[in-house]
């Protein structure tokens, strides 16, 4: 399967969610009005977009079937499908330019954290990387053993501490490791302790403290996995996380089994962080690279 034809799949309970319902209403229409816009909102909404971002599609294909002249209201479907690309777009590539790189994932459990950094090594050492996995979400010690696992099927080196050991302290290693080993990125698990988040912005920070100190100027990316089957409360996670931490790009997991991937848009809009994946499958290789046009396309297609 393309990768297209991946994304288009993994999006199709959204599809039949948002965009089969717009595609029908615009059809019962013989004219523009403001009725039609209400309407348009209000699925939009209810496709998980979120009120501000609803009103913000609105508002621009109001002006643009001004600019355009548009008449047919089956055109507008185009059109939201243009205006979508267009809020999504920017800041997907991940960052990995200096040797090491590293790469800090966070988020709550259960949301597929550690199946994603699995998934991240999987890509990049396909990509002829060298990949170091730190074990720092040392709360757990189901979350270290599940990524040994990944790190056996990815084949990359796992740094690893005892439960309960210092995650900094993991880090550390991994760093060293790195270096030591001409690695080109280290990936960081974290714990996912948002309900503590003093805990969890000390430990991040302390984390930060290491890397900065150990490795000056390296690229760091800082991402955030979310649920999408979630819908609305994956907004809120994000905003949480991001009051706790720097977070510089979204990894938005189970895209596949969920009606609600119109939240892609309402966290790329309204907290201005770039979506940077998407995972839309089980497989190894179903973590694929979030590209805006082509997400607007599978999920506006006819």
């Amino acid at each position: 399967m393309g990768l297209f034809a991946k994304i288009k799949e993994g999006l199709k309970k959204t599809r039949e969610n948002v965009s089969t319902s717009i595609e029908k209403m615009l059809h019962s229409f013989q004219k523009i009005d403001d009725e039609l816009f209400e309407e348009l909102e209000e699925l939009l909404v209810l496709g998980d977009v979120g009120v501000p971002t609803a009103e913000r599609i609105c508002e621009e294909c109001r002006r643009q079937v001004k600019e355009r002249k548009i008449s047919d209201p089956e055109e507008i479907y185009g059109l939201i499908q243009e205006i979508t690309a267009d809020m999504m777009r920017g800041g997907e590539a991940l960052d990995v330019s200096t040797k090491p790189s590293v790469v800090l994932v966070i988020g709550v459990n259960g949301v597929g954290k550690t199946t994603t950094i699995g998934k991240l090594a999987y890509r990049l050492k396909g990509e002829g990387k060298r990949v170091i996995l730190a074990a720092a979400d040392t709360f757990r010690a189901a979350a270290i053993e599940q990524l040994e696992v990944w790190a056996e099927r990815s084949g990359c080196d796992l740094i690893r501490q005892g439960e309960g050991s210092d995650p900094a302290s993991v880090v550390f290693d991994a760093i060293s490791a790195a270096k030591a080993r001409g690695a080109d990125v280290v990936i960081c698990d974290t714990a996912g302790r948002l309900h503590n988040k003093k805990n969890l912005m000390a430990e991040l920070e302390k984390i930060n403290r290491i890397i900065d100190r150990e490795l000056p100027g390296a690229a760091k990316e800082v991402l955030l996995v979310l649920d999408a089957a979630t819908g609305q409360n994956a907004v809120n996670q994000a905003r949480e996380f991001q009051n706790a931490a720097h977070i510089t790009g979204i990894v938005l997991t189970k895209l596949d089994g969920t009606p609600k991937g119109g939240v892609v848009i309402a966290i790329r809009e309204d907290l201005k962080i770039p979506v940077k994946f998407i995972g839309v499958g089980e497989q190894l290789d179903d973590l694929q690279p979030f590209d805006a046009d082509e997400f607007a396309k599978a999920l506006f297609e006819h």
